[in-house]
């Protein structure tokens, strides 16, 4: 649940709710400032969500890492990173306008590869059903 959670909320944020921002919004200065506050509160669900998953991946039994959790380590990481270094390196440079486009692409290629570490880590999880739990 966690894991889905993860990635229905970076689905729904970045490729639902601020798409629609930009389209319905008066001003694309209005919709940015909204996007702003939405990318800032999705960075702390990711990383609430890792930590959760973090947390979640030692075995019961033996306390070594479970094993679907031998997998998706990594990604569960690097996605928190990424959503970290968004927040407090890409988004100040993009809200105080700095090269714009740079900084806009880079912080949409970070969050395209948050989606998929949060993808790659749904899939261990569904894939190894009865090593989730």
């Amino acid at each position: 649940m966690i894991a889905a959670l993860w990635w229905g909320s970076l689905s729904t944020i970045g490729f639902l709710v601020v798409p629609l921002l930009f389209a319905n919004l008066p001003t694309p200065a209005m919709a940015g400032q909204m996007a702003a506050r939405l990318f800032a509160a999705q960075t702390w669900v990711s990383v609430a969500c890792g930590l959760l998953l973090l947390l979640l991946s030692r075995s019961r039994q033996t306390q070594a890492l479970a094993g679907w959790a031998q997998n998706a380590l990594f990604f569960i990481v690097f996605g928190m990173l990424l959503a970290l270094l968004s927040q407090f390196a890409v988004a100040p440079r993009i809200v105080a306008r700095e090269n714009l486009e740079l900084w806009h692409s880079v912080g949409s290629a970070m969050y395209l590869v948050q989606w998929l570490c949060a993808v790659a880590v749904l899939w261990q999880l569904v894939s190894n059903p009865r090593q989730a739990g």
